[in-house]
């Protein structure tokens, strides 16, 4: 698969970040919601003292790590596109976050991740990893600002079970972008959305891409019939 380009990628999210939460709960008929929170548990569980959630968009995975982790634990959310940004910096205030030492929202590029090296212990992504214009480069750099015994989690979507593939690809090619239009008035982006969905690989050649960069002890959940997947990945200590 050709992986997508940066810039399109920044206009498609710019152009739906005013919408882009309630399409997603509308879209997913809320399972997005169930699959951030089993995101967080697994962190929470590692117990981190900072944790960085790439691809943050409206900052839903950096607000929920800041209230499920203790309250000296550092949470950032970086994202290239400022109008998701400036969706979850509302949201924060709306929250009543006003501790920048807790959590704040930063520009930068998942390519170049403007951290030092071995510097973060719990790294997220959730649905950006395909959407990355360098997939190696990409989980290069995550490896390089974690921790030895750091943990990446990768929340995105998968290849569907077997028997729920043919409605699931439906759904995708055309009923989503239907829907999405109704929603957001851009057929397009969900368009692009779907066909990266489609196109991304499954659960055990992720897992394979991830070992490929250097991260051990992969491990990969399934959630709704596969439809998405959580990978879980050590830097060696």
């Amino acid at each position: 698969m050709t992986e997508p380009e940066a810039e399109a990628v920044e206009r498609t999210f710019a152009g739906i970040a005013l919408r882009y939460d309630l399409a997603n709960r509308l879209l997913s008929f809320g399972m997005d919601c169930i699959w951030r929170r089993r995101l967080v548990r697994m962190v929470a569980s590692a117990e981190p003292k900072n944790a960085l959630d790439l691809a943050t968009g409206s900052g839903d995975v950096a607000l929920s790590l800041r209230d499920a982790l203790p309250a000296d634990t550092e949470v950032i959310g970086l994202d290239f596109c400022q109008p998701m940004l400036d969706e979850a910096v509302r949201k924060a205030r709306l929250a009543g976050e006003t501790d920048a030492s807790r959590l704040r929202f930063v520009r930068g590029d998942c390519l170049d991740l403007p951290f030092e090296e071995a510097s973060v212990d719990a790294l997220t992504i959730a649905f950006g990893l395909r959407n990355l214009e360098d997939r190696a480069l990409g989980l290069a750099e995550m490896r390089r600002v974690l921790r030895p015994g750091g943990s990446l989690f990768v929340l995105e979507f998968s290849q569907p079970a077997c028997w729920l593939r043919p409605f699931y690809y439906l759904y995708l090619k055309a009923i989503l972008p239907l829907f999405a239009w109704v929603i957001t008035r851009d057929r397009s982006a969900y368009q692009y959305l779907g066909a990266t969905i489609s196109k991304f690989p499954d659960q055990s050649e992720l897992k394979a891409e991830l070992e490929a960069a250097g991260f051990d002890l992969v491990t990969a959940s399934s959630l709704t019939g596969s439809i998405v997947a959580i990978h879980h990945g050590v830097k060696e200590a």
